[in-house]
């Protein structure tokens, strides 16, 4: 695995000066013994909640792959690949019969069942967009013996696989049915984290927000396909991982470089020259296409219930300034007009604001304001204080934003609070909010039909923001029922020039995060999200 370049040779003599420093004040680890096939990782957040259908926060997706398996999985060429099943397609395209691999065994020690499966795909398709849409064209699914999952469409629906086997914003993740029996609104415990994945939740010694402990599941069989992206085998090679948060970005960095971690998913840019003067450490890029960073505005109540307040807000913001505060470095981001990622094949600028990736536009925004009779409302805007990589952006934005005429209240929490939070439809001023900021893996945003900020199901059904945009859920199905490629193509340009005439959301640009991790660490595959099968340790 290639080590991303240096920044600066010369950096290195100064980084070896803070790493002394910062190895002098490594915050002490928990007591935990550190046996030879433990991995301890700090990642991007602290983990609370456990029910990866409840939320798309990418922890607890995160989560979800550790302890969850999946009917099927994406593998590094965006094609959907079988994974605890294998499938087959009907001649007219209406009847998808999936076959359960043998053996399959949950963490309690019973089997798996195509009864599991029913439970758990009603349970996703009823929070996830692209399942809510899939839905739509499904006349049933039923168990139609023990092993075998029969699912019959009502109308012809081609992107039935790629679906179910995506990776985000909620991947289908197959639960016991006692489990996935619960109602969607009704949140997962300590006790339902049951799964069949390669991973076992050990509930004794989870603390929230703080640590998380997963133990190799010994009865979990991987697929003989080697690894690629979230498809193939998944080989555990290490008995035990731990997840520590450590809030501080310079603590973890600390603790990386004495030892005392052996992975750090999300270091700042900033100090990446002290990472890359350890001979110890490795710095590379697993996520190789990036993420997307952006803003989402709420709908349901003032002053962005006012489309001409919401065209105000992306007039006001601009690509370069969040950018250059969130990331620093211009090697590690790029500015990009498309919602659906610049590296992508539905990549547009259509539609796109000319100074969307430039330097915005506050005379256009301050006209805007003033035509729409802007009365000065609030913009309750949600600040998440311990994540680098989204603790810049509302800063900035709250700058750009009362340059142009917004009263901004920013209200700092931590990011846990947040995506708690944004899922309150209550006004602002009783628990909800006005504005926040998130970022997806470009394979999470490609198109229209996984890109869940290009939801228009309003209220019920609808992303956080809750739009309710009946052309724009219009021109997803048209999307759906395209026969080519340049059909796709001419209708995901006109739904992004609907989508920012709208401001649907405001995309902000691209960016790179490297993880680091220790160099006896080896084996990390490259994936939209981290992963720990797969990975050994060489001492």
């Amino acid at each position: 695995m290639k080590p991303l370049k240096g920044l600066q040779k010369g950096a290195q003599g100064a980084a070896c000066a803070l790493m002394a420093s910062a190895m002098v004040s490594a915050m002490p680890l928990l007591a935990t013994p550190v046996q030879a096939e433990t991995v301890r990782a700090v990642m991007h957040s602290g983990l609370r909640v456990l029910d990866p259908v409840a939320t798309t926060a990418h922890i607890t997706r995160d989560h979800g792959y550790m302890i969850f398996d999946t009917l099927l999985a994406m593998d590094e060429k965006f094609q959907p690949r079988p994974q605890m099943a294998d499938w087959s397609v009907s001649d007219d395209g209406m009847v998808y019969t999936f076959t359960l691999r043998d053996g399959l065994k949950w963490h309690d020690g019973s089997d798996v069942t195509a009864s599991d499966v029913v439970a758990s795909f009603q349970r996703w398709a009823a929070r996830d967009g692209g399942g809510q849409m899939l839905m739509d064209h499904v006349a049933g699914i039923e168990a139609t013996d023990a092993q075998t999952v029969t699912l019959t469409l009502s109308s012809a629906f081609a992107y039935v696989l790629e679906l179910m086997a995506k990776p985000s914003s909620i991947p289908l993740f197959i639960m016991p049915a006692r489990i996935a029996d619960k109602s969607p609104d009704e949140m997962l415990s300590v006790e339902d984290q049951i799964g069949s994945g390669p991973f076992r939740f050990v509930a004794g010694d989870y603390d929230p927000g703080n640590r998380v402990v997963y133990e190799k599941f010994e009865d979990y069989v991987p697929r003989d396909e080697p690894a690629s992206w979230l498809a193939g085998g998944k080989v555990v090679n290490v008995d035990r991982v731990e997840w520590i948060n450590m809030s501080d970005a310079q603590t973890a960095l600390n603790a990386l470089n004495t030892g005392e971690i052996d992975f750090l998913e999300a270091p700042s840019v900033d100090l990446l020259p002290i990472l890359q003067a350890n001979a110890d450490i490795v710095v590379d890029n697993p996520n190789e296409l990036g993420s997307q960073t952006m803003g989402r505005l709420n709908f349901l109540y003032p002053p962005f219930d006012n489309p001409d307040i919401r065209r105000a807000a992306l007039m006001a913001l601009n690509q370069t300034d969040v950018l250059a505060s969130l990331v620093g470095n211009p090697e590690y981001y790029s500015t990009c007009p498309s919602m659906y990622g610049c590296s992508t094949p539905l990549a547009t600028d259509a539609g796109a604001p000319a100074l969307l990736t430039g330097k915005g536009d506050v005379a256009a925004a301050q006209q805007l304001l003033k035509d729409a009779g802007y009365d000065g409302t609030p913009v309750v805007m949600m600040q998440p204080t311990d994540s680098p990589t989204v603790s810049p952006q509302p800063v900035i934005a709250a700058q750009l934003m009362r340059r142009a005429g917004f009263t901004v209240d920013l209200q700092p929490m931590d990011w846990q609070t947040l995506v708690t939070r944004r899922a309150s439809q209550q006004p602002p001023d009783q628990g909800g909010w006005n504005m926040f900021f998130t970022n997806w893996a470009l394979p999470e945003v490609w198109n229209p039909l996984v890109n869940p900020m290009l939801n228009g199901r309003g209220r019920d059904g609808g992303w956080f923001g809750w739009p309710q945009d009946e052309a724009l859920e219009e021109m997803r199905e048209a999307f759906a029922r395209a026969e080519t490629d340049e059909a796709r193509k001419d209708i995901a340009e006109r739904l992004q020039v609907h989508a920012f005439e709208q401001v649907t959301y405001i995309p902000l640009g691209e960016y790179k995060t490297p993880s680091a991790w220790r160099s006896d660490l080896t084996g990390i595959l490259h994936a939209p999200l981290p992963v720990f099968w797969n990975l050994s340790r060489s001492r």
